[in-house]
């Protein structure tokens, strides 16, 4: 009896980290999987290695899956990043500059890859489980490309909803997301994912 009782909890021990693991990336799928289209209200802070002073932004982000994102930073200094599928427009309001690259270029191994992107995860990034803090279930996502830029991303899900991301760049640099008035399937004007530049502006790229 006391050596089934070992057996039972020493296989229980083994399983539990890999239960976690399937529950948590499980998550992520799920969202995704359900999910053809997204709109969020999002506040970021991001932290410099150096100790500065956190800069801190809001705005909305409005998604069609896959390949199609708005990405509208409205305060304290506007600044918007639209991708149409083919290519990407980041509009600097204070520079007066646009910069534009081929969507595949810029989303490939990125944050927006993961919401953005096709469900086939694996092929652009490892994913593991990273546990739970803050009240959430947290993802954490490697890519596989070396020039993505990232060391490492974390989403952080309540349930089925996603709640948070954070950046890892390669600069020490760490960008936190919050997500809040998530809406997922709503329907989104075509104009949504469409930029002209606005004249008078610099256009730098493609």
């Amino acid at each position: 009896m006391k050596f089934a009782l070992k057996m039972l909890s020493t296989v229980a021990i083994a399983i539990l980290p890999l239960l976690a693991e399937a529950g948590a990336v499980d998550q992520l799928h799920q969202f995704l999987n359900s999910t053809r289209t997204l709109r969020a209200e999002f506040s970021q802070m991001v932290v410099a290695k150096n100790g500065r002073k956190p800069q801190q932004s809001s705005g909305v982000v409005a998604i069609s899956r896959p390949g199609k994102l708005r990405w509208d930073i409205q305060k304290p200094y506007p600044q918007l990043v639209v991708g149409d599928g083919e290519k990407i427009w980041i509009y600097d309001a204070e520079l007066k500059q646009v910069t534009v690259r081929k969507a595949g270029q810029a989303i490939s191994g990125s944050p927006a890859a993961l919401l953005a992107g096709s469900n086939e995860l694996e092929k652009n990034f490892t994913l593991s489980e990273a546990g739970e803090a803050d009240g959430m279930n947290w993802v954490e996502a490697i890519a596989k490309a070396d020039e993505s830029g990232f060391e490492k991303i974390r989403l952080g899900f309540i349930g089925a909803d996603l709640r948070a991301m954070e950046l890892f760049d390669n600069f020490g640099q760490t960008t936190l997301i919050r997500f809040s008035r998530l809406e997922r399937n709503p329907q989104l004007p075509a104009t949504t994912f469409k930029f002209t530049p606005p004249a008078g502006v610099d256009v730098v790229g493609e």
